[in-house]
């Protein structure tokens, strides 16, 4: 088994680091051996639940060692980890679990108050393991809830600390994260170990890493710039500093005292950590690089954070669908000063194996050298596809292998990648997609609202912010205010609009489609690009 697979990692770093501290978390230091007899319980766990190779176990928390015990026990026994967006509504969460048919969720005691709003009950889940208090909102989801139900560390009692031996091959799952679908609809992206060892066997050439790596993980792990870094930076056996949650303060004075090497970052997070109290008087000296990624980044921001960070920094671009990086731009092409100063504006190159292509979205052929059209790639780290939607895995990876990104761009004649705009509405919020079509749904249930049409306007912290154009039923005095918390009794916050405007009419083309790019161009006008 390849040895850079998530339990082939695991394994190899244990028989080699056992010793070594694996991860930091609090006051809490864990070695390799000692995280790896936890795992060896939670496979043993899950398995007496009937959970075997292939089946889905869930979980939903922040940041924490558990995560990890959970992905790991669960890759010893051949099952697949999902991890649940915590920032969803009770819906959307329950959306996820019951999509995708994890026999087993444990989640944190802070989110037992959700289960009662996800109305289908979970039907597939047998066993609900609960981190903290199993009894906590006792009320949630009802007697037969109640009974489900068991504490992490009762449930995990007396069971061996032997592993399981399962040894899964290169074409299985072992991560399926969720992204958002064209619809509204949660799309769950599975990722192959191929898929992961293709990644965690050139972080070395990718990320820097090795075995003395010290890593911040700080991105939550339900994202690929969360799980994806994390097991890039322990890939070499070396030590990972978990943050629950993005404090900058926090964030900052970990950065210090643990010796921090390797972190990813997203923009957002980076602007925040600019304007913290005190940033002046941290020793940031350890740091080595900082990848940066998720969103696009002004260059403004960049040259600061070059300024103030004083290490290297060097931008990923990928996707849930790529298992992460795919293209990177080097240090070395970060210098506002110099000559190629405009390369701080590009994405960077693709990654040794990565194969990229410029087409028109719709022949599929190729443009010329330095005109937009859709990003195209193909390589070993592109999924396998999307869990139980073979329609729309046939709409996003083409029979030769070649993956629709949905994002436009160029190429220039050095081989660097431009992005310009999007080919879907997709808006990026803070590292976010987020897709107008569930937002709209949502505006439209509004009884005084006639019609709606969401985009993504410039921001400066976020990229972008959620904008939300409604056309009011005649007569009606709905403001924006009423119609924001309208959105966010239903919708995850981070979706809803930032603001709203009202309209006479919407503009559509002969088909009744909305023109959105119309919409787009009185606040991205003057922009050197659409995505920001």
């Amino acid at each position: 088994m390849d040895r850079f697979s998530v339990a082939g990692m695991f394994r190899t770093n244990v028989q080699e680091h056992a010793q070594r501290p694996m991860f930091r978390f609090g006051d809490d230091t864990v070695t390799w051996a000692e995280h790896y007899r936890r795992a060896c319980t939670v496979a043993h766990a899950l398995a007496d639940e009937g959970v075997g190779a292939g089946d889905r176990v869930a979980f939903l928390d922040r940041n924490g060692l558990e995560y990890f015990e959970v992905l790991f026990g669960g890759a010893l026994g051949g099952a697949v980890n999902v991890a649940v967006n915590w920032r969803l509504s009770p819906q959307e969460m329950g959306a996820v679990i019951d999509d995708s048919r994890a026999k087993v969720l444990v989640v944190h005691q802070d989110y037992l108050g959700c289960l009662a709003a996800m109305i289908s009950g979970l039907p597939s889940v047998g066993r609900v393991v609960v981190l903290g208090d199993p009894k906590a909102d006792s009320d949630a989801g009802g007697a037969s809830d109640l009974a489900r139900r068991v504490g992490f560390e009762d449930w995990l009692s007396d069971r061996p600390e032997t592993d399981p031996g399962y040894q899964p091959a290169d074409g299985d799952v072992s991560l399926q994260l969720y992204t958002s679908g064209t619809t509204g609809l949660p799309k769950g992206v599975m990722l192959t170990n191929r898929n992961m060892a293709s990644q965690l066997g050139g972080a070395i050439e990718t990320f820097g890493i090795c075995e003395t790596t010290v890593s911040l993980v700080a991105m939550p792990l339900f994202h690929i710039g969360g799980s994806g870094w994390a097991l890039a930076g322990m890939s070499r056996g070396g030590l990972s500093v978990l943050l629950r949650e993005v404090d900058p303060s926090k964030l900052l004075a970990l950065i210090e005292s643990e010796r921090v090497t390797h972190a990813f970052l997203v923009p957002a997070v980076l602007m925040v950590l600019l304007a913290t109290p005190g940033i002046d008087r941290t020793d940031l000296s350890s740091l080595d690089t900082i990848f940066y990624g998720a969103s696009p980044i002004s260059e403004d921001v960049l040259v600061r954070c070059l300024e103030v960070f004083r290490c290297r920094f060097s931008q990923v671009y990928g996707l849930t669908e790529t298992t992460g990086a795919i293209v990177r731009l080097d240090p070395e092409d970060h210098d506002p000063q110099g000559p190629r100063k405009h390369l701080l504006r590009a994405a960077g190159k693709p990654l040794p194996g990565v194969e990229l292509r410029i087409v028109d979205p719709d022949s599929g052929a190729d443009v010329p050298t330095g005109s937009v059209g859709e990003l195209w790639t193909r390589s070993e780290f592109n999924m396998l596809g999307y869990w139980n939607k073979p329609g729309e895995t046939e709409g996003t990876i083409r029979s030769d292998g070649w993956l629709r990104t949905g994002d436009a761009g160029y190429l220039d004649e050095e081989g660097y990648v431009y992005l310009h705009d999007r080919i879907k509405d997709m808006v990026v919020s803070g590292g976010e997609n987020i897709y107008p079509a569930e937002v709209e749904n949502v505006l439209l249930a509004h009884a005084d609202v006639a019609d709606a049409a969401v985009i993504g306007v410039p921001d400066s912290t976020w990229g972008e912010a959620v904008k939300a154009i409604v056309v009011k039923v005649q007569d009606s005095t709905l403001e924006e205010k009423e119609l924001i918390s309208f959105c966010r009794e239903r919708l995850a916050h981070y979706k809803c609009p930032k603001s709203v405007d009202f309209v006479e009419v919407l503009p559509r083309n002969p088909s009744g489609k909305i023109l959105k790019r119309e919409l787009r161009e009185p606040f991205w006008s003057g922009s050197d690009r659409r995505v920001h």
